[in-house]
């Protein structure tokens, strides 16, 4: 087969597009702590969707985070999190999530913070995990902060869990499986 300019310019497109979307796969330790928080993030967002709206200010106790409070700072907690690592909240980004009460906004607000955390995460390379980062007063890593904004997500993904099984919605992704 000859190959033309048109069919030369074709195939470096299609290659440019392949590298391009190599890198938006980061591998080792970055791409396990990606992947770590996807599981959660998407399961924190299936839970969001499924809990009825009006179940939204339940809450377990007095004093004890709402279902939409928990929503609230799971997503504030993504952009304080990632902030420690110097990546900053996109423009327009809510400063107060306790502000944000309505199921929609909250969902939005969620996805919209847990993409900033992806986009970050995906931006960094080995050297930046390594660089210094200062968490929560002590001197660490941007890795270590990765890391807390995994924990994070699954801790919450724990007590929306617990949320939602209180109120009678069973996690979607365990439908298949029974109860």
């Amino acid at each position: 087969m000859r190959i033309t300019p048109i069919r030369a310019a074709v195939l470096a497109l299609v290659l440019s597009a392949g590298i391009a979307s190599a890198q938006q796969a980061p591998t080792g330790v970055q791409g396990e702590m990606l992947n770590a928080f996807d599981d959660a993030a998407n399961k924190i967002v299936q839970l969001a969707e499924a809990i009825p709206a009006e179940k939204y200010a339940w809450r377990p106790a007095e004093g004890v985070r709402s279902v939409g409070e928990v929503v609230g700072h799971v997503t504030g907690g993504n952009y304080y999190v990632m902030g420690m690592t110097g990546a900053q909240p996109p423009a327009g980004t809510p400063q107060n999530m306790d502000q944000i009460t309505a199921k929609a906004d909250l969902i939005r607000a969620l996805q919209q913070s847990i993409e900033h955390v992806r986009s970050t995460m995906r931006a960094m390379t080995a050297g930046d995990l390594d660089a210094p980062a200062t968490i929560f007063g002590r001197q660490s890593t941007k890795r270590d902060a990765c890391l807390l904004v995994v924990v994070h997500a699954h801790e919450h993904l724990g007590q929306l869990i617990a949320y939602a099984r209180s109120n009678g919605v069973t996690p979607p992704w365990s439908m298949q499986g029974g109860q």
